[in-house]
């Protein structure tokens, strides 16, 4: 029997990456792993090209621009890619029936807080570029994929690429004085923890129990970013001075959610997800980097 084919796209980001790791584990599919190298998904003739060659059962979008700063002046390609992009994805896989798994953010959430863990159910209030361009996305999506899957995370990090955990650990060894913000709660989420529990749904799927909807998949636990840092540098054994200031005192172009912590209770009683707490994955992290 034909192995059944998964497309995995932003397969050089830090979930990308994870993923691709990941794939050994599951030798009953056959994955295709694709950057902007191999497929500009920003062109829809390209994208549906491929899709009609490939023929894939399963999407899995790791693509996304992510520059949450930056985007704020770089409105188009920050919507190009995380809104156009995803349309021109979710048509093509209409067409060829593939299912869709799609990672969004906490950033569809304005951060003001409900007194509890956002629900999915909860109406959604993007206070920045990055997070209305995400929203967008996950509506296009479901324009045309009703039946698609999307995973809305926070506090990303990994070995790969550039994130809070390798940026800290830098400035940490560097040892100088940091000033973190200690005003917004929320939660890291280990990428390798995250593609877990995205082959979980597909493998659920092959079982005959796909559930299609929006989920929320972070880490267990919360913590402020400067909170966050303190970890980093315990487990990490570095020693540094570390200032806890509020959000006012250290202004950036982009609005951040003051608050994002996601309720997980959906996915975790959906596919029976048992999650880490986010300090424990911290410290599988920080095994597999070089600091």
């Amino acid at each position: 029997m034909e192995k059944k084919t998964i497309l995995v796209t932003g397969a050089n980001g830090q979930l990308g990456n994870e993923l691709r790791l990941l794939g050994p584990r599951y030798p009953q599919f056959k994955f295709d792993f694709i950057d902007i190298q191999e497929l500009d998904l920003c062109q829809p003739r390209a994208v549906s090209d491929y899709f009609e060659t490939l023929r894939p059962d399963y999407l899995i979008n790791c693509a996304a621009y992510t520059a949450v700063d930056k985007a704020e002046s770089d409105v188009a390609l920050c919507w190009r890619v995380n809104r156009d992009a995803v349309e021109h994805l979710a048509k093509s896989a209409s067409i060829c029936g593939c299912r869709c798994l799609h990672v969004s953010t906490d950033y569809v959430f304005d951060g003001k807080g409900l007194g509890r863990p956002y629900l999915e159910t909860d109406p959604t209030g993007p206070v920045s570029v990055y997070g209305q361009s995400k929203l967008a996305g996950e509506e296009a999506l479901l324009k045309y994929c009703p039946d698609a899957v999307i995973l809305r995370t926070a506090w990303l990090y990994s070995p790969f690429g550039n994130n809070f955990v390798k940026t800290m650990l830098r400035l940490g060894k560097a040892g100088s004085a940091l000033r973190v913000v200690n005003d917004q709660l929320g939660t890291p989420t280990y990428a390798a923890d995250l593609a877990v529990a995205l082959m979980t749904v597909i493998l659920s799927a092959e079982e005959g129990k796909y559930a299609p909807g929006i989920y929320h998949f972070t880490d267990e636990g919360s913590c402020t970013w400067y909170e966050f840092t303190r970890e980093i540098h315990c487990q990490a054994g570095l020693s540094v001075q570390v200032t806890p200031v509020t959000t006012a005192e250290y202004p950036t172009a982009a609005v951040r959610p003051a608050y994002s912590i996601l309720d997980k209770t959906k996915i975790k009683m959906t596919y029976g997800l048992t999650i880490p707490d986010w300090k424990d994955s911290l410290s599988q992290c920080l095994k597999r980097i070089d600091y």
